[in-house]
């Protein structure tokens, strides 16, 4: 199976950026943890800062990736234009949080990305990447 992740803004910063909300531990660690223990998935992956690149990222994968991992961070309150993205593309997008943006600021209450999802993931830390990885195995 091929699962593109990608990550959105700030989360560069995982394992530096307010570890009591994000933990300690580099995204880039996790990623090699992942890969070893799903020896029979290929991944991608993608980081970035900038809203277009997120876009460009989702079309590129959306229709040769069995499926994509989506954290696209504070723009997934904001982004309208990543949200038609996913409606574009045929490959299921599953989003995921590290936080339980339910539990943060009212404004992250609000996803352009959940409606065209095909599921939510939130609040378990990085695990909620294994998470994703196993619900789309068992699809």
């Amino acid at each position: 199976m091929e699962i593109t992740i990608i990550n959105g803004p700030n989360l560069n910063l995982l394992g530096k950026r307010e570890p009591e909300i994000y933990g300690s531990e580099g995204f880039e660690a996790y990623l090699e943890k992942l890969k070893e223990q799903y020896s029979d998935c290929h991944f991608n992956y993608i980081q970035s800062n900038i809203e277009g690149e997120l876009i460009d990222a989702l079309q590129d994968h959306g229709f040769s990736a069995d499926a994509i991992i989506l954290n696209a961070g504070a723009y997934t309150h904001t982004s309208v234009g990543i949200g038609d993205a996913i409606k574009a593309i045929k490959s299921p997008v599953v989003e995921v949080h590290i936080s339980n943006t339910f539990a943060r600021e009212d404004f992250r209450h609000i996803s352009y990305i959940t409606p065209n999802a095909a599921g939510l993931i939130l609040g378990f830390g990085l695990d909620v990447y294994r998470l994703a990885i196993e619900s789309l195995l068992k699809k």
